[in-house]
């Protein structure tokens, strides 16, 4: 970004990485050092010697069959389509403004392939109102190139969002030189750009979807503005080959300074028509955006191809924007929003005080606005939160679908109600899809709290937590949905009343709303009963229950979930929901095999394994969503070291038990309705 914001983007330690699975025999020699998310430089290296934890490299050098860390770093969920529900408000526009967020999830050095042994981490759920993730970072002294991380990916991915890696060119107030933008652009003897070609390379090898261009370096001739003009327009057509995509950032203009316009001008023009879209610095204001969108009209463009800068990484919410100049409530939207370091959320709290409920409570802040429900807009509140102008969307489309409403971070983990590990950790590929509206809550009485809860869980490390004094029937709306509703369709609700009682009722809506803003046409089918005389629910309290509602009179597609709560005796409630599921069948996914160590080193050891075979019959074997790695202690207790959706994994600081001379470990692979395998496994001889 320009040198007055923020653009010293990678700083502070990476945390101790989660421990993570163990794979072959024999022993093997090897070393096992954590594998880390992967950063380059175009070509040449700086001079000197990198610091502590960098590794310098070069991206002209980099071949996907050389790369030690490649297998933990490939996303492997395919990026999901999506559709957009009758909106929850009458305020939120469809095909109008869209949202791209440049985030630095972690330092550009030293930062975990895989997740790490901390619930304190930038856990993003709010992806139905995100268009493009950018993996921000990147700095002159470690490296100028990102690959995104796979869990991140992964995570983003199953909710339809594209991610894109990040070229940061810094100014040379930053380190930055003007010798690394001519390593980018350099051409070979047939005049292409071969550093184009490996970009696209390194995004179809890792899983993500493309680039994000920012070249802020100064000093640069009109020479060089035709060369980068020429590398783009390469870089874009072969990327949309692989169905991948690239994002200009309004910096270098085409005479190959650096200028930032605020808004689409003749310095940047060709830029954004040799790209896919276009950051606008934050320069922008209400007339430049009007003539930005103006022009992109008259190019042919969509003018919601335009990403128009907000800088939240100081103040976040609390941020002042002129939002009529972007998304304003009387009128059609001017162009899109483009988020700066919306981390904020997280950063914001006091280190060693982030507990995951205070960051999601901000979260939800930032992406819902004051009223924390999108169904009713605060109209006062100063920050237009996305879910007041932007349509939500959703990938739940198909049946099995199941969610046990993990947030891809916790204090423990969670299976089947019992803690399997108390070590708190991070690993975004295993989110689930989470429902979009948080919280749409309707009532007519009094509105109870809803939120992810990380005190319990069912399975992984979170719940949704419903505590208030409900004193009329109260609708907590889940899932916009388009499932397929068939003869044997069931919904399995896995829930537990902590205090008063509940009676709980499905809530399934087989068409839309009439409009924006209603209700969805809710049909309510009972889950559990309560005793309304002796005032005791048939579930007892503290005791997890599935139970299991089958859909016999509801036809056609569902087109939302949710649940229907009622206390009929009163007073003060606390239920929780820990997983919800539709299927027609519940087949077991196919073991995984060629579970082996390949490399060792005390405790730290690597895991690989082949992928469980795709099933040839869905009735009788299911897809891999990811896999489960456990250590088998001599007393037989199982305890979860962690879960990928790749098919290698990094475990640190394993200890023998007393009197144990060999490791035992099970892996596991795990369906789309949380069913496990049965497992395969190997030994570790101390």
């Amino acid at each position: 970004m320009n040198p007055t914001r923020r653009t010293v983007l990678v700083a502070g330690a990476a945390a101790a990485l989660l421990p993570t699975p163990a794979l072959a025999v024999p022993r093997p020699r090897a070393a096992a050092g954590p594998p880390y998310a992967s950063y380059w430089y175009p070509d040449s290296l700086p001079s000197g010697s990198p610091g502590a934890g960098i590794t310098w490299r070069s991206l002209k050098a980099w071949r996907a069959a050389d790369d030690p860390d490649l297998a933990f770093n490939a996303a492997s969920v395919p990026l999901a389509a999506r559709f957009t529900p009758t909106p929850v408000n009458t305020t939120a526009r469809s095909g109008q403004a869209r949202i791209q967020s440049l985030v630095s999830f972690g330092p550009t050095s030293s930062n975990p392939s895989q997740g790490s042994a901390t619930a304190d981490y930038y856990a993003l759920t709010h992806w139905a109102y995100l268009d493009e993730l950018v993996f921000w970072g990147g700095s002159a002294g470690e490296g100028l190139i990102l690959a995104p991380n796979a869990p991140i990916v992964d995570a983003a991915h199953r909710h339809g969002v594209p991610v894109l890696g990040n070229i940061f060119l810094p100014p040379t107030a930053y380190g930055g030189q003007l010798q690394w933008t001519r390593d980018l652009v350099q051409k070979d003897a047939s005049g292409h750009y071969p550093l184009a070609a490996q970009l696209v390379a390194v995004a179809a090898a890792h899983g993500f979807d493309g680039w994000f261009v920012n070249a802020e370096t100064g000093g640069g001739n009109t020479a060089l503005g035709t060369a980068m003009l020429g590398f783009v327009k390469e870089l874009k057509a072969l990327a949309a080959a692989e169905g991948q995509r690239v994002t200009w950032y309004d910096a270098m203009t085409v005479n190959g300074t650096v200028s930032w316009q605020g808004a689409l001008n003749s310095q940047n023009q060709a830029f954004f028509q040799a790209a896919d879209d276009m950051f606008v610095d934050f320069r922008w204001s209400a007339a430049t955006l009007a003539s930005s969108g103006t022009k992109a009209d008259r190019l042919g463009r969509s003018r919601y191809e335009l990403w128009a800068g907000v800088d939240v990484e100081s103040n976040g919410s609390d941020s002042s924007v002129n939002w009529d100049a972007v998304v304003p409530t009387g009128k059609a939207h001017i162009t899109s929003i483009g988020f700066y370091r919306p981390e904020w959320t997280r950063n914001h709290l006091p280190a060693g005080q982030r507990a995951p409920g205070d960051f999601h409570a901000a979260d939800d802040r930032f992406w819902t606005g004051r009223s924390l429900d999108p169904t009713r807009p605060d109209g006062t509140d100063p920050w237009r939160a996305p879910a007041v102008s932007v349509a939500d969307r959703s990938t739940v489309s198909s049946v099995p679908f199941a969610s046990v409403f993990n947030t891809g971070h916790g204090l423990r983990w969670y299976e089947e109600g019992t803690v399997t590990s108390d070590a708190p950790w991070n690993h975004l590929g295993l989110q689930d899809r989470l429902p979009s509206r948080r919280w749409a809550v309707r009532t007519a009485g009094r509105r109870p709290a809803v939120s992810f809860d990380f005190a319990d869980a069912w399975r992984g490390g979170s719940s949704v937590l419903v505590a208030g004094e409900p004193d009329r029937p109260v609708v907590v709306d889940l899932y916009a949905t388009r499932l397929a509703v068939g003869a044997g369709t069931v919904v399995e609700l896995t829930h537990r009343t902590d205090a008063g009682t509940v009676n709980v009722e499905l809530a399934v809506a087989t068409a839309e709303p009439s409009g924006a803003g209603a209700t969805p046409p809710y049909t309510y089918l009972p889950v559990n009963s309560v005793d309304t005389e002796g005032g005791a629910a048939v579930n007892s309290v503290d005791t997890w229950r599935t139970s299991t509602v089958r859909l016999s009179g509801p036809t056609g597609t569902i087109h939302a979930l949710g649940v229907r709560l009622t206390a009929p005796d009163g007073g003060a409630v606390r239920w929780r929901l820990g997983g919800l599921a539709v299927h027609d069948t519940a087949p077991v996914p196919a073991a995984p095999a060629d579970l082996r160590i390949t490399a060792a080193s005390g405790g730290d050891l690597r895991f690989a394994w082949s992928a469980a075979p795709a099933p040839v019959d869905e009735v009788i074997a299911s897809a891999t969503r990811h896999y489960e790695l456990h250590r088998v202690l001599p007393d037989g207790t199982r305890r979860f070291l962690g879960g990928t959706c790749q098919r290698a994994y990094f475990v640190a600081g394993l200890q023998p038990a007393p009197g144990e001379t060999a490791a035992r470990f099970e892996l596991r692979s795990v369906g789309e309705l949380y069913n496990a395998s049965t497992p395969v496994t190997v030994t570790h001889t101390w």
